[in-house]
């Protein structure tokens, strides 16, 4: 599986990286990395079409982004782990609200 820290992330960010964050839609409403977008886990197999090649998957801490980022790669889609999840992002996080 292939993985990558928050100060990785940030720098692929300049290159406006696919983020899809695999938490619950109330999880990220109450704050998210910037420019990630919402596919939760639990829609993931039925949404699997939205998710593109090279896409960085992020939750909380990383494990339920490992265990999807694992399952995209069984069904042949290659993903990235962003390991400490949005626990490890040191900026503001966006909401709902803003």
């Amino acid at each position: 599986m292939r993985t990558i820290t928050m100060q990785e992330l940030i720098e692929v960010m300049k290159d406006k990286a696919d983020i899809i964050d695999v938490r619950e839609a109330y999880e990220y409403e109450a704050g998210h990395v910037p420019t990630a977008r919402n596919l939760p886990m639990s829609e993931i197999e039925n949404r699997i079409a939205e998710v593109n090649v090279g896409s960085y998957i992020i939750c909380q801490s990383g494990a339920r982004s490992a265990q999807v980022t694992q399952w995209l790669a069984a069904n042949n889609i290659d993903a990235i782990n962003v390991l400490g999840g949005t626990n490890a992002w040191d900026g503001c996080l966006a909401s709902k609200e803003n």
